[in-house]
């Protein structure tokens, strides 16, 4: 019975020393997550502080042994700790998953200073609304529209017919140039909180499809409402969402 535990303890004494005195090789692994932003993520063997960062698939290459654990870390993932067995060097399928952190946003505080306004100062009557270019246009010709209504309801003997079709097409070509202004305005925002390398580097949108994306994220209702509010957090966050079903939009273009 002393003779087998001896052996055993020999055996068991003879193991870690060969794992500790083990050469470190080359071990290939990729991670996986819920998103395609997988470039970036840093690797370190915590036994050796040696490290290195995946590429845009979420391959990496590290020098390990088995017993070793390897530390991925990232902004938007959450950390993971792998501790490595001698089946991981021989996996050709060397798998890390990797979960994204959800930021919680912090409160903003936005000081406004509603009581300096034009109304305050007497500029303009109270509960006047205020009008873009393009939409005093609009209700401009809307009005006239209402106008020829009521003459021939009141059995003008002037046809108000060739204006009113007049009009018609001229309303419907200024409801557009409404649009358009907005787009106009909102793609103005978009530029102003964001620069062109924020769309190429951190959204990895080629630079040629860039202004395309910012078309592509102002037609998108809920994403300009949350740029009309200048949450700079929310924005970027839901940016980067729009930002992976536009590559994917581009990517079968090329096929």
């Amino acid at each position: 019975m002393t003779k087998s535990i001896v052996c055993f303890l020999v055996a068991v004494i003879s193991q870690n020393s060969w794992s500790q005195n083990q050469e470190r090789t080359v071990i290939n692994g990729k991670i996986t997550s819920n998103t395609n932003d997988l470039e970036g993520v840093y690797v370190v063997n915590a036994q050796t502080e040696a490290m290195t960062t995946t590429n845009a698939s979420g391959a990496f290459s590290i020098l390990a042994k088995p017993d070793d654990v390897l530390v991925f870390s990232s902004i938007q993932f959450k950390e993971n700790r792998v501790l490595l067995t001698c089946e991981n060097f021989t996996d050709l399928n060397f798998t890390v998953r990797m979960n994204l952190v959800m930021h919680q946003l912090q409160e903003v505080v936005i000081k406004r200073y509603d009581n300096i306004n034009a109304v305050a100062l007497g500029i303009v009557p109270s509960g006047q609304k205020s009008y873009t270019e393009a939409e005093r246009k609009l209700r401009t010709a809307t009005a006239l529209d209402a106008t020829a209504n009521a003459g021939t309801m009141a059995g003008g003997s002037i046809s108000a017919d060739p204006l009113l079709n007049f009009l018609s097409g001229r309303t419907a070509m200024l409801k557009k140039e409404v649009e358009v202004e907005k787009k106009e305005f909102f793609m103005k925002l978009l530029e102003r909180m964001f620069s062109l390398e924020h769309f190429v580097e951190r959204l990895k949108i080629p630079a040629e499809y860039v202004k395309g994306f910012e078309y592509y994220a102002v037609e998108n209702k809920q994403f300009t409402t949350i740029l009309n509010s200048k949450n700079k957090t929310s924005t970027e966050f839901l940016l980067g969402e729009l930002a992976v079903k536009y590559k994917e939009i581009i990517a079968g273009e090329g096929k």
